[in-house]
């Protein structure tokens, strides 16, 4: 078989080829696949440390499960749920690598300590005193923006403003907030 006829043949007559003892044909099947999967595994792993690995394990199963692969699924359905296997079956042996005591320890928690609650509440009483001291149209845009999280066209469109004027008008604020902050004007 010519490499053109490799490149333009579909993946169950690569699957055929291969089959039939033809490991060209089972290479182009890996690369059609290999940097898909790939991405798969890093982005689940968040970094690439065993994705490459994970890679190799996965179409090692790909290529002595060949004889099951059944064509009412595509070929690439058939190997992302290979992949998903091996990556759940890494994970359960990361798991059971642990130690005891840290598989069952509860999570961190993400709770703010005392100590940061406090600052927190100071924080935002200083900004209520500043937006106190803002004129009532620029109060009103820093709420809607910041506070609200309206985007630049929903303030204009409920405020009926257009929406230069609505961007020109929040930095305008954000200055004047800035200001007070930086001085400490009381």
């Amino acid at each position: 078989m010519e490499i053109a006829d490799y490149i333009v043949a579909d993946d169950r007559q690569l699957v055929e080829r291969a089959l039939g003892g033809d490991d060209t044909a089972f290479e182009y099947l890996f690369d059609r696949y290999r940097d898909a999967i790939r991405r798969l595994f890093v982005q689940r792993l968040g970094g690439v440390n065993d994705a490459d690995d994970l890679l190799q394990e996965t179409f090692i199963k790909v290529y002595i499960n060949l004889h099951r692969y059944r064509a009412e699924f595509t070929f690439g359905q058939w190997v992302y749920t290979i992949a998903r296997n091996t990556f759940i079956d890494y994970m359960r042996r990361r798991q059971d690598d642990l130690p005891i005591d840290e598989r069952f320890a509860a999570p961190a928690s993400n709770a703010p300590t005392p100590e940061e609650r406090f600052i927190n509440l100071q924080q935002r009483h200083q900004i209520e005193h500043y937006l106190e001291r803002l004129a009532p149209r620029y109060r009103q845009l820093i709420v809607m923006r910041f506070f609200d999280e309206y985007s630049y066209e929903e303030i204009a469109a409920k405020l009926g403003l257009p929406f230069g004027t609505v961007k020109t008008q929040i930095h305008r604020a954000r200055e004047r907030m800035c200001r007070m902050i930086a001085s400490g004007d009381e």
